[in-house]
């Protein structure tokens, strides 16, 4: 399975985003080169890998993801793309504060510890749907593991389109969010404009 294995904050640094984004309480100390006078190219393709590396998606997927947002009845493509992404079981498990980071995340659905509606699943891009119930499986829950991220992940907002008991270690997908609701720093137009070349 191909991963993207390149350092966190260095690719933070080159793409402009705040690690926070990423799950890190890291500052980046380096300042990015924003002297240089960029194309229009090049800040699309920059928005695209932005989009592509917060949410851990590779070339294939996103591609589909955008395919899947085009043919979407409602809405403009650009916030049924960031709709689609945020809506994936692993950034949802990584919302509810189930997980430090998206990474994290992506490797607890795949180890068979999350349940949807009562149902191991173990697919990251499981696309959530409102109503559905998220959760630790039982015999996951006393693991020292969720212990040490319940501790770090205390004191994170959950977006308002989810409802999470953190010391039952479930939650609820209230609704769809809007992209107002999606505080992820990535300007979609732009991403909606190179795929439209």
């Amino acid at each position: 399975m191909a991963r993207d294995m390149s350092p966190v904050l260095k690719r933070c640094r080159s793409l402009g985003l705040d690690p926070v984004y990423m799950g890190l309480d890291k500052k980046s100390k380096r300042k990015t080169n924003t002297g240089k006078k960029q194309s229009e190219y090049g800040m699309q393709l920059k928005e695209k890998q932005k989009a592509k590396f917060v949410y851990g998606i590779l070339e294939k997927p996103f591609r589909n993801n955008f395919a899947k947002a085009k043919k979407a009845k409602y809405g403009t493509v650009g916030e049924n793309l960031m709709i689609i992404l945020e809506l994936r079981l692993d950034n949802v498990v990584y919302r509810l504060g189930f997980a430090r980071t998206r990474k994290e995340a992506r490797q607890i659905v795949r180890h068979k510890h999350i349940c949807v509606n009562g149902k191991c699943v173990t697919i990251p891009s499981y696309e959530v749907k409102p109503g559905d119930v998220i959760e630790v499986k039982e015999n996951c829950k006393s693991m020292q593991r969720y212990k040490d991220i319940l501790e770090a992940t205390g004191k994170i907002v959950v977006p308002e389109w989810l409802e999470a008991k953190q010391e039952a270690l479930s939650g609820t997908v209230k609704e769809v969010p809007t992209r107002e609701m999606i505080d992820t720093p990535v300007n979609e137009v732009l991403i909606v404009e190179l795929y439209s070349k």
